[in-house]
């Protein structure tokens, strides 16, 4: 990854950097959302964990961390004779187009109002100096 933005925006982004670049996903993550957008139908941790050739648990942690990124849904599926399991299932695309775009334009502001505090800081350091001139 590159070191500072203006390295990171002469590289070539594809659509799934935006999972690592705005959310800090792994590989992983984006190999189990991959398989989660791809599937027919919603799968459960243990499906999940098979397909990705992973432990469950470490499956889990994944499905964890897209679900606190809003990328994955979880619905709880009950049995007829009592009990109950989790499927999960993306989040629609343009929800979380929506999501990231909130987020582009939050940091957009943030990024606005350190370049105006750094326009001030220093051009009231340069009116300084030149009266001391």
């Amino acid at each position: 990854m590159a070191d500072s933005m203006s390295e990171y925006l002469k590289t070539d982004m594809e659509c799934e950097g935006l999972l690592e670049c705005m959310h800090g996903l792994k590989n992983l993550d984006k190999e189990t959302f991959k398989l989660l957008a791809e599937s027919a139908e919603p799968l459960t941790v243990d499906e999940i964990a098979e397909r990705i050739d992973r432990e469950r648990s470490t499956a889990y942690r994944s499905i964890q961390r897209l679900i606190q990124a809003g990328f994955v849904q979880k619905e709880q599926v009950n049995y007829e004779q009592g009990g109950y399991y989790h499927v999960y299932y993306p989040t629609s695309p343009g929800e979380i187009a929506g999501d990231m775009q909130r987020m582009l334009n939050d940091w957009y502001a943030k990024m606005g109002q350190l370049i105006q505090e750094f326009e001030d800081k220093y051009d009231h350091t340069q009116q300084a100096t030149a009266v001391q001139q």
